[in-house]
């Protein structure tokens, strides 16, 4: 009999979509972690005699900036590499921020459905008025563009999701005999949310989670492209599409190779959240 664990990558592996994915997603994120090995120049570093080089693919292009450069002669390798630690990092505490206390609220309107429950979810519908992005704005407009408060508010925008997802899982999963035993038994209210309900709800959550974090990775690039996220000299993909716009057309390549990451790193995490809707949904499981 195969293990849990194993019924997981058999279902996960069954998508040959997602299995790629995850090998591509493997490989920016031990990129982003490794970068002050991998990248081979500093990032912020200029090199004057060298503006807007072109990669080594294209006319005039060196090995010795194989991406080339951007207005300020930076290597665009090394920015992109440490550019992934940032916006990674961001998608990866924004969806973290939001997961846990939208978990928690929607487990405390789903058990106190008449007295919590009202509250939680007309506050969750005024945050759901307002588009994600528009909502971060004015988060970051209030308390002032940065790293931290860029988290914050991609957090404030996702955690709606999460909450009515979780209260949705939960009240699904109250009536049934399982829960009643437990409560007959004597399970107090924390058990029962946290170790006899929550267990049996995250299957859905892990994979909002995962489309989560591409969302979450789209947000701070837009906000770095609006100048309200991630500042210079960091750098952060959506960050490096701003400041390369008005070379579009003289350098083509600082705004491409940019969009490009971002476009790799979304597309294998959406395709990971179908192979973990595959491998997690008892109803798409193929019968062995």
């Amino acid at each position: 009999m195969n293990t849990p664990w194993q019924e997981f990558w058999h279902g996960f592996n069954a998508n040959r979509g997602a299995f790629v994915a995850l090998l591509v997603f493997a490989a920016l994120v031990l990129a982003a972690v490794f970068a002050p090995w991998l990248a081979p120049y500093d990032p912020i570093q200029q090199h004057r005699a060298h503006l807007l080089a072109p990669p080594v693919w294209m006319d005039g292009g060196s090995w010795q900036f194989v991406f080339g450069t951007d207005e300020l002669g930076r290597d665009l390798l090394s920015r992109l590499l440490h550019g992934g630690r940032a916006s990674l990092g961001l998608g990866l505490a924004a969806v973290v921020l939001s997961l846990v206390p939208g978990v928690l609220l929607g487990l405390l309107a789903a058990f106190y459905a008449r007295s919590l429950g009202p509250v939680v979810m007309r506050v969750m519908d005024i945050l759901l008025a307002l588009p994600s992005l528009l909502l971060a704005i004015c988060v970051i407009t209030v308390l002032g563009p940065g790293l931290v408060n860029t988290v914050l508010a991609i957090a404030i925008g996702a955690l709606p999701g999460f909450v009515r997802l979780t209260r949705a899982a939960a009240l699904t999963e109250l009536p049934k005999e399982y829960v009643t035993a437990s409560s007959v038994a004597g399970a107090g209210t924390l058990r029962l949310m946290l170790v006899t309900v929550l267990p049996n709800c995250m299957a859905p959550l892990i994979v909002n989670a995962s489309l989560g974090f591409s969302s979450a990775i789209l947000a701070a690039a837009g906000l770095g492209f609006l100048g309200l996220g991630v500042q210079a000299p960091l750098p952060e993909w959506g960050t490096m599409l701003s400041s390369a716009r008005d070379y579009i057309q003289r350098a083509s390549w600082v705004v491409t190779l940019p969009g490009l990451t971002i476009l790799t790193a979304v597309l294998s995490i959406n395709l990971m959240g179908d192979g973990l809707r595959d491998a997690l949904d008892p109803k798409l499981k193929r019968v062995s």
